[in-house]
């Protein structure tokens, strides 16, 4: 089964066929402008990369243009063209900041003609982007990935959110789709008027990569673990808008009632020593990918995320496809792949680790609740296959193209 938006449409093909039937499958040329391509492991750069190797097997050409880095975290998919830029500052310095689309990354840009933008970050290479869009009558879309007027009540400077949410507005509203990853952040982009054209782009995993077959007590033992402990597990960039706080706190709490409970942190990032002093007795296993990521999640016993900026949870994804119940933050993400008291557990973030932790121990006080809710999280994941969100996103692809507002 396709995950879809529950407001379908006739095809778009069909549609399109009857309005443009010489030009409709003609390959497209799709300039990709992203923030991070290559060079940080993240959940956004796995979806434009299986983007765009999805597009080029399907015959469509494709130019990404993102910062780049000396060091790069894998080996991306497609052409890439670098954007001058510079490190952010403070303490995500592993993140760059494009310095904007000229000189020689727009001089590709016109000689590739492109049929479509698509712009990943609003950032001023993407706003940039999104200008050089309406000028040349281009048509222009977005994937929303990250709630960034959320960051900055994490840093210190909750006075400047309403800033940036205004300017999202304005960035997004101008493109002819927006695609959110989940429905239930597509409904949040929709109440705070972000967006015109709202659609999905959900998120797939990989089944062969992804299995409770990659189960290992071996590994377990080896990292300390006993047979009956129960381990919560954590994935992700250690950066605070993850909810280290919360997911150290519930741990503490949970561990506190039952001994047994024990944390282990998949993942790497500028919080990881103070994650670390907030969990003394949690195993930390360091950035793993592909089959040892996998591995991890099957070894756990149950999967916390306490993020509330996640705009689709593609750890969430990976843990159920590893059998694993969860623990999330009922927000937006979460909402679309747990099923309260079916797959696990969502709590309001408001309740904090006192919250998450009743939750937990629901689930840490039951090995027959975990398997039931694990299996029927298994069973849900299998419900979300690249190849056919990936066609669906060219046909929406093409329906922009063909409806693009032109400029007078």
């Amino acid at each position: 089964m396709t995950y879809m938006s529950t407001m379908p449409h006739p095809s778009t093909l069909d549609r399109l066929a009857e309005r443009e039937p010489a030009t409709v499958l003609e390959p497209l040329r799709v300039a990709l402008f992203a923030g991070n391509y290559n060079y940080v492991m993240d959940g956004p750069v796995r979806a434009l990369n299986k983007l765009v190797a999805h597009l080029l097997k399907r015959g469509h050409e494709v130019l990404i243009f993102a910062p780049t880095s000396a060091r790069h975290s894998l080996p991306y998919e497609g052409e890439l063209v670098s954007i001058s830029s510079l490190p952010l500052p403070g303490s995500r310095r592993e993140y760059r900041l494009g310095l904007g689309l000229r000189g020689e990354p727009l001089h590709r840009l016109n000689a590739f003609r492109p049929t479509l933008i698509h712009i990943a970050a609003p950032d001023l290479t993407g706003f940039m982007a999104l200008k050089y869009a309406e000028k040349n009558a281009v048509a222009p879309v977005a994937s929303f990935h990250t709630r960034f007027d959320t960051y900055p009540r994490y840093y210190g400077a909750r006075w400047f959110e309403k800033h940036v949410t205004n300017y999202m507005r304005n960035f997004y509203g101008r493109c002819e789709h927006v695609y959110a990853p989940s429905q239930s952040m597509a409904d949040e982009l929709r109440a705070d008027g972000i967006g015109r054209e709202i659609r999905l782009w959900a998120r797939g995993v990989d089944a062969e990569i992804f299995s409770p077959a990659r189960r290992d007590l071996g590994w377990r033992r080896a990292l300390g673990f006993a047979d009956d402990d129960v381990v919560v597990l954590f994935v992700g960039r250690v950066v605070r808008e993850k909810g280290l706080d919360d997911f150290a706190g519930a741990v503490r709490l949970a561990a506190e009632k039952d001994p047994k409970v024990k944390a282990l942190a998949v993942g790497d990032g500028p919080e990881l020593a103070r994650f670390q002093a907030m969990l003394p007795d949690g195993v930390f296993a360091g950035y793993l990918e592909g089959p040892a990521l996998a591995r991890a999640y099957a070894s756990a016993d149950i999967f916390f995320n306490p993020s509330i900026t996640e705009t689709f949870g593609n750890v969430t994804l990976e843990a159920m496809g590893c059998g694993l119940p969860s623990v999330c933050a009922a927000a937006s993400g979460s909402l679309s792949l747990v099923e309260d008291g079916a797959t696990g557990f969502l709590s309001p973030p408001g309740a904090g680790p006192e919250g998450y932790a009743e939750k937990l121990k629901t689930l840490v006080e039951s090995a027959s609740l975990r398997r039931q809710y694990g299996a029927a999280a298994l069973h849900k994941s299998r419900q979300f296959e690249w190849a056919a969100i990936l066609d669906r996103l060219i046909e929406d692809y093409r329906e922009a193209i063909a409806f693009s507002r032109r400029p007078h």
